[in-house]
């Protein structure tokens, strides 16, 4: 793992947990989720999980209470979330690592919201828990050991966001370039499982989160900046705004980006969820 990197692999994770003291508070969460089965993410942890993590589940804690003008996955009230993160023991001076079944979604959204709670300390598993487990490192199951609650303070960063009334004063002009990493069918309307409005937010640009990936893992930094720049153009990166379903998937692609170098893009996190739920506005289709 790089200094600069985001990501840490199963083997330095290993490494530093065989070399933690109380003292280091190296925090290691399980963020496993299903859209379809709310309920999956929590058994999954129960049945076999690392050695020592913690459980954040996407909609329990890792989401505010949706409204009809939301979005699906809104951002908590962030005193609540510091709470809830300071419940699960993990505070000021904590390593966070978080990790998913493998679809980096769920550990992308812990990795991005600890940043605009102003926490740094925070990598990303990479592989997920397929690569744990392909490495032949140890598991744990049962219940899990109740952590010592932290104390954590939270410096709310609301650049790392745009909200719907920054996207609809861009409609139209070069201000913002929307990336939208939903699949190609559901950004071109075809379908959509999830939503009422099939769509997508006039503008924006299709890149599938999945684009990112290969055999599980993120790809090199050098393929994902070559990839990036030329969907950029001559924008920097601060112009560039991540949007999805519902303000999830998208942050694979921002993650990416900070992962290649290009940092300062930023998330809607309503995303389409939040953007169809208003008639008024505008739906493209190709």
């Amino acid at each position: 793992m790089e200094a600069s990197s985001h990501l840490i692999s199963p083997e330095q994770l290993w490494q530093h947990m065989q070399a933690a003291t109380p003292g280091q508070k190296l925090v290691v969460v399980d963020c496993r989720f299903e859209l379809g089965d709310a309920g999956w993410g929590r058994q999954a942890f129960g049945a076999a999980r690392i050695p020592g993590a913690v459980y954040l589940s996407l909609e329990e804690d890792l989401s505010g209470t949706p409204t009809a003008q939301s979005g699906r996955h809104p951002l908590p009230d962030p005193a609540a979330l510091a709470a809830r993160l300071a419940q699960a023991g993990i505070g000021d001076d904590s390593l966070v690592v978080a990790y998913d079944q493998g679809s980096w979604m769920m550990a992308a959204r812990l990795w991005w919201m600890l940043r605009w709670l102003g926490h740094e300390q925070v990598r990303v598993l990479d592989g997920g828990m397929p690569a744990w487990q392909a490495a032949g490192l140890p598991l744990a199951c049962g219940t899990p050991v109740a952590r010592t609650p932290a104390a954590f303070t939270p410096q709310v960063r609301d650049d790392l966001q745009v909200d719907v009334a920054q996207v609809e004063s861009a409609l139209g002009t070069d201000a913002l370039l929307l990336v939208d990493a939903r699949a190609p069918e559901r950004y071109r309307g075809e379908v959509e499982p999830l939503d009422p409005v099939a769509g997508h937010i006039p503008g924006a640009v299709n890149l599938p989160f999945t684009a990112q990936l290969e055999g599980g893992r993120l790809k090199p930094a050098a393929q994902l900046r070559a990839a990036f720049q030329a969907l950029m153009g001559t924008r920097d990166a601060s112009q560039i705004v991540h949007t999805c379903g519902s303000g999830v998937s998208a942050v694979v692609n921002l993650l990416a980006m900070e992962e290649a170098g290009l940092r300062g893009s930023r998330l809607y996190p309503g995303s389409w969820s939040q953007w169809c739920s208003d008639p008024r506005r505008p739906v493209a289709k190709s």
